[in-house]
């Protein structure tokens, strides 16, 4: 099943059909990624290397995931713990790499920029509707779909910087993108890192108040 079926019990993703959509998600985000990155180098865009990076992060999250999937509670846990901490770092170094592109501005190329991120956001949009329906679940479960929606908010940004690029005849809405971007990614992160360190605490934590 893939909601929690009572309220005091999280869908862990001991579930065949979930394992074989991970799979699937898994190798549509590692496929993005071997077209994004360079794509993204040769448009000399940050917000499509921010994406690829993405892609990649999730790739090996994902896999993660997959992993430690029906083993106990508390290793979920740390494994969704070490997710959100990468996740984290990734947030961090597309700031970084976006202030310093700030200082040795180049435009992109906006058709490379909307064509690769039009793929991107359909390969994202079929993550998240495969996944939708196990998005209640616990942290390691949680973060797959909170990813994997991220991604796709993060595509529809791409197309938005990309027609701003090619209106603008500038590259500051690439970086503004790429900034927002690594907000996102940052968000994501402190989400998972809370739900995950709320469940090692035996903590649940949706609620606002103590259990007890």
């Amino acid at each position: 099943m893939g909601a929690n079926c009572c309220h005091d019990v999280k869908f862990d993703g001991v579930d065949p059909v979930y394992k074989r959509v991970l799979l699937i998600v898994i190798a549509i985000n590692a496929i993005m990624f071997l077209v994004e990155m360079p794509m993204g180098f040769i448009g000399q865009s940050q917000a499509l290397k921010a994406d690829a990076l993405d892609f990649l992060g999730d790739t090996f999250t994902y896999a993660l995931s997959l992993a430690v999937i029906g083993k106990a509670a508390s290793l979920r846990a740390k494994a969704a713990l070490v997710k959100g901490v990468s996740l984290f770092a990734m947030g961090l170094w597309v700031l970084g790499s976006t202030i310093y592109s700030v200082f040795y501005l180049q435009q992109p190329t906006a058709v490379i920029m909307g064509s690769v991120g039009l793929a991107a956001l359909f390969a994202n949009l079929l993550s998240v509707v495969l996944l939708v329906k196990f998005k209640d679940g616990d942290a390691n479960v949680r973060s797959v779909w909170l990813c994997s929606r991220n991604d796709a908010i993060g595509n529809v940004m791409v197309m938005i910087a990309a027609s701003g690029v090619w209106m603008s005849g500038t590259g500051w809405p690439d970086l503004i993108v790429a900034g927002i971007m690594a907000s996102l990614f940052l968000w994501g992160a402190v989400t998972i890192i809370r739900q995950a360190m709320g469940e090692l605490n035996h903590k649940h934590p949706q609620q606002h108040s103590p259990a007890e």
